[in-house]
């Protein structure tokens, strides 16, 4: 798949590279940040865990995974993952942000981007996102970009010990397409 980069006033979306590894160990290695991600994304995050992580997505030719670099370093991650079989036409996102950027607007408006650029250049139809049951600012992030919450998974995710609930949220193109028109300043640059 095609990695664009899509440069915005606060930052710029683009493909990883191997000599982001010490900004993505340094970023990464926060528990504010891995209590609200998979498993796959640990802490404490060494240096080790960066390059390997870097790796295995250089390697990823069918998803859209790409750093959120602000004031000139990797600081964060946004990625559509597609689905296979008869969910096809589903993409997952997700995404984290460093802390020190935090309440900034800047996954509020790369969530945005990026849904624009890949219901305009992918054949993706769905755009979901699994959030748990404690990180309500991700949650607002997703209702302003015009997401529903399709349910409630009860007790679906076990993390750090813990039962809890996973909310389910979706965003269909045909949504979007009508939101579109409303939102304001959705022609980025991007950079093919």
């Amino acid at each position: 798949m095609h990695l664009p980069s899509i440069r915005r006033e606060k930052y710029l979306l683009r493909p990883w590279d191997a000599a982001d590894a010490m900004s993505l160990a340094s970023h990464a290695n926060n528990p504010r940040i891995s209590v609200n991600l998979r498993d796959g994304f640990p802490y404490p995050y060494t240096l080790k865990d960066a390059r390997q992580w870097l790796k295995m997505i250089s390697e990823n030719k069918s998803d859209m995974i790409l750093a959120i670099e602000v004031e000139g370093e990797a600081a964060g991650g946004i990625g559509l993952h597609g689905m296979k079989d008869v969910y096809r036409y589903n993409a997952e996102l997700g995404y984290w942000l460093a802390e020190k950027f935090w309440g900034r607007g800047i996954i509020s408006d790369a969530v945005g981007v990026l849904v624009n650029y890949a219901f305009t250049h992918t054949r993706w139809l769905r755009i979901y996102a699994s959030i748990y049951e404690h990180n309500v600012p991700s949650m607002r992030v997703l209702e302003k970009n015009g997401f529903i919450r399709e349910a409630i998974h009860r007790k679906a995710v076990m993390k750090q010990g813990k039962l809890l609930d996973e909310h389910l949220f979706s965003l269909l193109r045909e949504n979007w397409a009508a939101l579109r028109d409303q939102m304001t300043d959705n022609n980025p640059h991007v950079d093919t």
